[in-house]
């Protein structure tokens, strides 16, 4: 080959290299479009787990996609109060929220599913529920009638029976009481006397400190300490039966999930599915020095009785019965978590129940 053809060869080739990189710049930006979203939260900045959620979530979208699709996360009340942040984003006011699926009920009891329904799963089987049963395609079929789309995005473990200004020890000692407490727990307890009161996070303290409530649970351990509600009420039960695993959601309006490109769908579920998994982590880690913590700081730990427990569980089946009658998502999905459950809960009495029993007989011991 001369060097005549060599260099009109050569040029040739590097103009149509020019010509790739012009062309692949903008195919690129297509690709990546800078998408910039809010995401309004139920909880306060200071209850940093359960608030780190929506901050995780951001973290990793970003990281994911080079920056170019960013959710800003805020605080409730910032943008919207806290119980209206699933109303924002149906309307399109922002775009996304993290919040608790139970707290919406009053809109339909099918809700209560994206959270926990009393004696319904435990965290872990929560999950399994969720990502390999039917619990995301069930309650997405029944967010799209809604506007929505949502993906786990945060779990508790099981909660605390919640804080008493007085001694429950049996039903008759429930008549009257004014409860914070959410949910279909409140349908529940308002069955055994209860008088249920829906209150935010951030107004709970204030309301036990006035006598506007005499009782109300909120999470467990780590957020009540840094909520200080064992100074205005002594009384620490437990379990919460009403959480034995509940999941806090990521929400999204549904057309502009469906607009996102599928790479940056692919980034949001896997960040939601992070934050789902370390809130659990955290709240894990936490729960043990905070519990230690309030008990020496005054607080009084008190068990549900056996009365009360097959009580509100009676009261539970019964409601559940009751809607499904009239809600077809709502029938639909307690079917479809009830038989799993039925399954799920013979198979960890038999390995992980008599494990975790024997280790904690030990740690009663002074053995470990």
């Amino acid at each position: 080959m001369d060097r005549r053809s060599f260099f009109k060869k050569a040029g040739t080739a590097g103009a149509g290299a020019v010509a790739a990189t012009a062309l692949a710049a903008p195919a690129i930006a297509q690709e990546n479009p800078k998408i910039a979203w809010r995401m309004t939260s139920s909880f306060p900045k200071s209850l940093d787990t359960i608030y780190g959620g929506a901050e995780d979530i951001a973290k990793h979208v970003a990281a994911a996609t080079d920056g170019n699709f960013t959710i800003q996360p805020f605080a409730a009340g910032e943008v919207v109060p806290g119980l209206q942040a699933v109303d924002a984003v149906a309307a399109g006011t922002v775009e996304a929220a993290h919040t608790t699926s139970y707290y919406f009920v009053g809109k339909d009891p099918a809700y209560a599913f994206g959270t926990a329904i009393p004696f319904g799963l435990n965290s872990r089987l929560t999950n399994a529920w969720f990502y390999e049963g039917n619990g995301n395609k069930l309650m997405n079929e029944f967010y799209a009638t809604q506007g929505m789309y949502a993906l786990p995005a945060g779990n508790t473990g099981a909660q605390m029976g919640g804080w008493f200004r007085k001694e429950i020890n049996t039903l008759d000692d429930l008549k009257g009481v004014k409860m914070r407490i959410a949910g279909l727990a409140g349908r529940i307890m308002e069955k055994v006397g209860v008088i249920p009161q829906q209150i935010a996070g951030g107004d709970i303290y204030p309301a036990l400190e006035k006598g506007t409530i005499d009782a109300a649970e909120f999470v467990g351990p780590y957020d009540d300490l840094k909520l200080g509600f064992h100074k205005v009420a002594k009384y620490y039960y437990y379990p919460g039966w009403w959480e034995g695993g509940p999941t806090v959601h990521a929400f999204f309006n549904l057309e502009k999930w469906s607009g996102l490109p599928k790479h940056y769908q692919a980034a949001l579920t896997d960040a939601c599915a992070f934050a789902n998994t370390n809130m659990l982590a955290k709240y894990d880690m936490k729960n043990p020095t905070a519990l230690k913590q309030l008990v020496a700081e005054g607080a009084t730990l008190r068990p549900f009785s056996q009365e009360i427990m097959e009580a509100c569980f009676q009261a539970a089946t019964g409601i559940y019965n009751e809607i499904s009658g009239t809600n077809q998502y709502f029938k639909k999905i307690y079917e479809d978590q009830t038989a799993f459950k039925r399954d799920a809960y013979l198979w960890m009495q038999l390995s992980e129940y008599t494990f975790d029993t024997f280790m904690m007989i030990q740690q009663r011991a002074g053995k470990l």
